[in-house]
């Protein structure tokens, strides 16, 4: 009866600290060994030394439970870094979107009919020319006048205005192709919107990715950590030995190099981001978010709204631009007619000669017409050249939306495959976690062994990468989905 008191005695710490384990320690695996002994001498001590574990690692886990919380509130401290904040910002800042604005704006301001050439021309002139001559003048009369240094001024000035009335239609064809450009390079703002916000959202959620990563390396690493203290307290009593606790070690070691290795990935992902925001790359910020997947997109939908989208309007803008530039080049071989008309001031007056002053003034209107006849054949060549072109960009056009097609196809293909695998690895992730807590609970009872663990833990995180890698996959075919069908917000 004796020999009881000592299992009695352990059993009331070991619930004690377990429920403490459960309490401080919410979530995590609790730690629990059981080791039996033969003699009550040898248990008592054993148990004295089982309880100290306990003791120790309660401390520990208390002592990473503290870290996490100090992390945490530093991560707090740091500027929170949302979707719609990284978008807005890059909207701003992205220097692509600034030179694609700038194109408009050259073309709104390009777009005039002053441009075209359809308003009147209207230019002024005037000018005073003096000179000093040696005259020498012999009159049918019999006059004969001979000087030196004869003094002469001719002061002359005039308004001219000019109007095409007629080119072959020319300035019509030209103020046309203003307005296809204004509309093409607005497209392309769009276009290049799409693009930014588009390669934002994949880093971002590049981000989520590596932050997952980082997060089951964590929790295979703190597997690795308890295991190691098992086998330290189970070696401190002879029932380990030093092989099992040298590769404790090295597993320790190698999580941790696997951790400092992913943290070094995420950051320079972030830095990646602040480059694409045109920010500081060392810039701090956390974010937190999660990889959630938009399951109703339908290729049907999508694949209407390819003809809406920018790089293919711009292509179809282009097929029209080379058409009004083929209608300018054939307005060439029309007669041009221009109205003009103005005002013109001449005085002019010599020291001597036979007009010493001469003075005219009034108005003028005239009607000018212009006929090319020959200019081997220039015209017609360039005319080939347009026709050409034409043809090209209508070919570019109808390869675009070929390519846009298959990239849908093909986004739909890795977006559908994707949700299917992710439903599976889902449950994958969750037998995996079951398998883990399983084989650690036959490990701490000393049934199971530590190669049985350590295949396990891998399994884990081998499920936990391959959960978050498909979230992703389907996150990034998604966005482009979303992309092409020029929906992205």
């Amino acid at each position: 009866m004796k020999a009881n008191k000592p299992y009695k005695k352990l059993n009331s710490i070991t619930k004690k600290y377990k429920s403490r384990l459960k309490r401080y320690l919410s979530g995590c695996r609790q730690l629990s060994l059981q080791v039996t002994c033969t003699t009550s001498c040898g248990q008592e001590n054993l148990y004295r030394i089982l309880i100290a574990g306990y003791q120790k690692i309660f401390m520990q886990r208390a002592f990473i439970g503290l870290l996490f919380i100090f992390v945490f509130l530093v991560g707090n401290a740091q500027q929170k870094l949302t979707l719609q904040d990284a978008v807005n910002i890059a909207l701003k800042n992205s220097l692509d979107i600034k030179i694609a604005r700038n194109n408009l704006e050259v073309s709104l301001i390009n777009n005039h009919i002053s441009v075209a050439g359809g308003l009147p021309q209207v230019s002024g002139a005037a000018a005073n020319n003096r000179t000093l001559t040696n005259l020498t003048q012999e009159l049918s009369n019999g006059i004969k006048t001979q000087r030196n240094s004869v003094s002469n001024s001719v002061l002359s000035a005039g308004v001219t205005v000019s109007f095409v009335l007629f080119n072959g239609y020319r300035v019509q064809a030209t103020k046309a192709r203003l307005e296809a450009l204004e509309k093409q390079s607005d497209v392309l703002v769009n276009a290049q919107v799409q693009n930014v916000v588009s390669v934002v959202m994949v880093k971002y959620y590049d981000i989520v990715r590596q932050q997952g990563y980082l997060k089951t390396i964590g929790e295979a690493q703190t597997v690795t950590l308890l295991r190691k203290r098992i086998i330290e307290i189970k070696q401190s009593v002879g029932l380990a030995n030093n092989a099992d606790s040298y590769q404790a070690i090295l597993d320790s070691t190698a999580g941790v190099q696997e951790l400092r290795s992913q943290q070094l990935i995420l950051d320079q992902a972030k830095a990646d981001l602040m480059n694409l925001l045109m920010q500081r790359p060392d810039s701090s910020f956390t974010i937190s978010d999660t990889l959630m997947v938009d399951s109703t997109i339908n290729i049907d939908s999508v694949k209407q709204r390819l003809l809406l989208n920018p790089q293919l309007l711009s292509a179809e803008q282009q097929v029209n631009i080379n058409q009004l530039i083929s209608k300018e080049i054939g307005a060439q071989r029309y007669p041009s007619v221009v109205l003009s008309g103005g005002y013109n001031f001449l005085r002019s007056q010599n020291g001597a000669g036979l007009t010493l002053l001469n003075q005219t003034a009034g108005p003028f209107v005239g009607l000018g017409v212009t006929v090319p006849i020959f200019n081997g054949g220039l015209f017609k060549r360039q005319q080939r050249v347009a026709d050409i072109s034409i043809r090209n960009a209508d070919y570019t056009s109808q390869q675009l939306l070929a390519s846009l097609q298959t990239a849908a196809t093909k986004a739909y293909q890795a977006y559908t495959n994707s949700l299917v695998q992710l439903q599976t690895e889902r449950v994958n992730n969750q037998t995996a976690a079951a398998l883990l807590d399983l084989v650690y609970k036959r490990y701490e009872l000393g049934v199971g062994t530590i190669v049985d663990l350590r295949i396990a833990q891998q399994s884990y995180v081998d499920a936990g990468f391959r959960l978050v890698n498909l979230s992703y996959a389907a996150k990034v075919a998604e966005i482009e989905l979303k992309r092409l069908a020029s929906s992205l917000p």
